[in-house]
């Protein structure tokens, strides 16, 4: 088989049907998000879900690091943060007149007008631009240098929960830039829209749905492209893809970048819908607790790691609002049990499911309709194409 064939997209795997099947699954997942305003009803639990979309985005990105690329980032903290100041310094400056400055300026530094680094960020398009832009350049840089001189595996999750930390300590010492642990707050007016009014918080539930779509859009794209399956290809054999002329680094490097850039992007969305935005946010911890979100989904599948950011998302608020000092146990026996018994996850379950009924019923369902990150064994034929 020649290298070529080998890198057809990957959703060509499965029975006929498949296809039709998973664009049916995303047309309904798309209206129920949508109605979801309508379902939930309660103002306050619509930001809530607005919240846990951001999330989802998060997700769907380190999906494509972990899930297909086989990079395991423990730092994606650092973008969702990146792109969250880049909202949070432009909805403070909103809340202020020109020329003044922002509250915590005022108290803690001996500012006497608005630094240089803030006032671009005066406007919405370049927060926006740079809320996207800034991670995911930091990251292609950052994946570059790394992944030229051959740093994977645990190595990697280490220098990138490093970087985290790093992050988190340069937020916290920065008062007067960043207000340091108090963060940046008093969002009253965002977008133009007041806080308070009744439709806010709907508005902010579809700006958050918007943005998951796009990048569910761009993740399908990508995997199911020629760059998809040599993403794949790569994450189970480096060493074969690179005798075969193609460079690791480089495809590492762009899978890891467009993570970031979702990241960033949910980072942005969320600085209004959460209405502060502090270092604890981007820490260590939290940064931990999106590998939970796809390893409970089910890494390699896009949709898997959607479901598993909402899932455990809202399963925290309900543990919190009835034993907050609790979460962070059941947060670890979680992922101890995902790990142990379903390493698929939810859509490893899912699949399971399917392919038992398909035999039963003759419809020839196989293992290679699983998720690709579940099991090496599942891709290795792809990989052992490629290596023909």
């Amino acid at each position: 088989m020649t290298a070529t064939t080998a890198l057809a997209p990957a959703s060509a795997a499965g029975p006929a049907w498949m296809p039709w099947a998973r664009r049916a699954a995303l047309a309904l997942g798309v209206v129920l998000i949508m109605a979801g305003p309508n379902l939930i009803g309660d103002p306050t639990r619509t930001r809530q879900w607005a919240e846990y979309l951001c999330y989802a985005m998060i997700a769907v990105g380190l999906d494509l690091a972990w899930g297909y690329g086989g990079m395991l980032a423990l730092g994606q903290g650092v973008f969702f943060g990146l792109g969250a100041y880049a909202m949070g310094m432009y909805l403070t400056l909103e809340q202020v007149e020109p020329g003044q400055l922002p509250q915590f300026m005022s108290l803690y530094s001996d500012y006497t007008e608005l630094p240089l680094l803030w006032r671009p960020f005066g406007s919405l398009w370049f927060a926006t631009a740079a809320a996207v832009l800034v991670p995911t350049l930091l990251a292609a840089a950052v994946g570059w240098l790394v992944f030229r001189r051959r740093i994977r595996g645990p190595y990697f999750a280490l220098l990138t929960q490093a970087a985290t930390l790093v992050f988190w300590l340069l937020l916290v010492g920065q008062l007067k830039l960043t207000a340091g642990t108090n963060g940046l707050t008093n969002f009253t007016t965002i977008f133009g829209r007041n806080k308070y009014q009744p439709d806010t918080n709907k508005f902010l539930y579809y700006l958050a749905a918007a943005g998951l779509v796009a990048c569910v859009v761009v993740a399908r794209q990508l995997v199911n492209s020629r760059f998809g399956r040599l993403l794949v290809a790569v994450r189970d054999g480096e060493d074969r893809v690179r005798f075969l002329g193609y460079d690791p680094a480089l495809v590492k490097t762009a899978a890891f970048a467009v993570a970031a850039g979702m990241a960033g992007l949910a980072g942005a969305l969320s600085a209004p819908v959460i209405g502060i935005v502090a270092p604890n946010q981007f820490a260590v911890l939290p940064s931990i607790l999106m590998i939970v979100w796809v390893a409970v989904g089910g890494r390699g599948t896009i949709y898997g790691p959607l479901v598993g950011a909402l899932a455990v998302s809202w399963l925290r608020t309900r543990v919190s609002e009835t034993r907050p000092e609790d979460w962070e146990y059941f947060q670890g026996l979680l992922f101890v049990i995902v790990v142990a018994l379903v390493p698929g996850g939810l859509a490893g379950l899912l699949v399971s499911l399917r392919n038992r009924l398909g035999a039963r019923l003759g419809a020839g369902g196989t293992a290679a309709d699983g998720p690709v990150g579940a099991s090496p064994a599942a891709t290795a034929p792809a990989t052992a194409a490629v290596a023909e």
